[in-house]
């Protein structure tokens, strides 16, 4: 199991991947929320701009995307051992967004 240090890490690393050109995520204005099953905590904060700013602890149940995977898995997605296709499609990711926000995502991840 991941720490929450590690996981916070995770997401500032997504955070300068996107900044730095990782596709997708200009067009995008959402709220996003992360929930880690695990350790019963999440994660928030808000794509906007070619940017995911505003990191912040806490599961937002109102963020426009939503993703709940465990401390492991958002770990593993976010260094690109884990594979945003099949993770969702075996459950080991959910993913609560629309049909082009999901399409969004994944390209970030």
């Amino acid at each position: 199991m991941a720490t929450i240090e590690e996981c916070r890490e995770a997401l500032d690393k997504l955070a300068k991947r996107i900044s730095s050109g990782g596709g997708g995520a200009p067009s995008l204005d959402r709220t996003l929320s992360v929930y880690l099953r695990d350790l019963d905590t999440g994660f928030h904060g808000r794509l906007a701009g070619g940017e995911l700013r505003d990191i912040a602890d806490g599961h937002d149940t109102s963020a426009k995307i939503k993703l709940t995977a465990t401390s492991d898995d958002l770990v593993a997605l976010t260094n690109g051992d884990l594979n945003f296709a099949s993770a969702w499609t075996s459950g080991r990711l959910k993913v609560d967004a629309s049909v082009f926000d999901l399409l969004k995502v994944r390209s970030l991840l």
